[in-house]
């Protein structure tokens, strides 16, 4: 099964927590699944930025991207994160190769709105240089910048490059390793099933706002392009990744229709 496993930068803060995780997915290789990490790291972008005198300003939850934003992207996400990830595959044992969307013209981005600055919305991606690396063995490992013809750099939303690169694969599944338990109720219970119908509910209702309002709507895109199933995860939890592909009630799946129980 060729999966895309999406991975927030707070789970990549900790040497501990990047090596459980680096090894959990080495298994999931070991099983013959063909696997790409995309990650983020805007923790650590605004501890560098903070250190470099600069404020971060948010919009709509995204971060103005000025020149210095950019430039700490550069440094911590694509380079400091994605290095350190790349680090504990290898202390895994597992053959991984740190890239971004500008590699290999990966994903291709525009410009969202002026007043963000350089924060992009990926329009397309060319999976050649992922499935190239698959085909000889090696483990991509994607950071969530991206570029455009002309040479310019953006700031991409992680959730948004995980789900383009996940419809362009094209993945089975895309599972997203995050800080919570999946997607809550408006009684802050988790939901363990979602088809499409119900997340736009759940956005329109106003009980899904901020970054999982986000992940919402890019994962509503990504099942309806193709991607057969999408699982939001907790990340902290051992072996998550593991049991959700195993078919425990663990996290939140999201798919087009009713919950597969209920057609079987």
């Amino acid at each position: 099964m060729k999966l895309l496993i999406k991975l927030g930068g707070a789970l990549l803060d900790e040497p501990a927590s990047r090596l459980r995780i680096a090894t959990e997915i080495r298994d999931l290789a070991a099983q013959g699944h063909r696997v790409v990490v995309v990650h983020g790291g805007g923790k650590q972008m605004t501890r560098l930025l903070e250190a470099q005198g600069v404020t971060s300003q948010f919009v709509d939850g995204l971060r103005v991207s000025s020149p210095a934003v950019i430039d700490a992207l550069l440094q911590a996400v694509a380079g400091q994160v994605n290095k350190r990830l790349v680090a504990a595959f290898r202390q895994s044992n597992v053959p991984a190769v740190g890239l971004s969307g500008v590699d290999g013209a990966l994903v291709d981005a525009e410009q969202l709105r002026p007043e963000l600055g350089a924060v992009g919305n990926p329009t397309a991606a060319r999976p050649l240089v992922l499935d190239t690396l698959l085909d000889q063995g090696f483990l991509p490992v994607v950071a969530c910048v991206a570029s455009n013809a002309s040479g310019e750099i953006f700031n991409v939303n992680a959730d948004q490059m995980a789900c383009i690169c996940a419809a362009a694969l094209p993945a089975e599944q895309l599972l997203f390793l995050t800080d919570v338990e999946g997607v809550l109720d408006a009684a802050k219970q988790r939901i363990p099933y979602l088809s499409v119908d119900d997340c736009r509910a759940l956005i329109r209702e106003g009980v899904a706002v901020g970054g999982m309002q986000a992940k919402l709507e890019a994962a509503c895109r990504t099942v309806e392009a193709g991607v057969e199933a999408i699982r939001i995860l907790p990340g902290f939890r051992q072996g998550a990744l593991r049991d959700a592909l195993a078919g425990l009630d663990i996290g939140t799946a999201i798919r087009t229709g009713p919950p597969p129980s209920v057609t079987e």
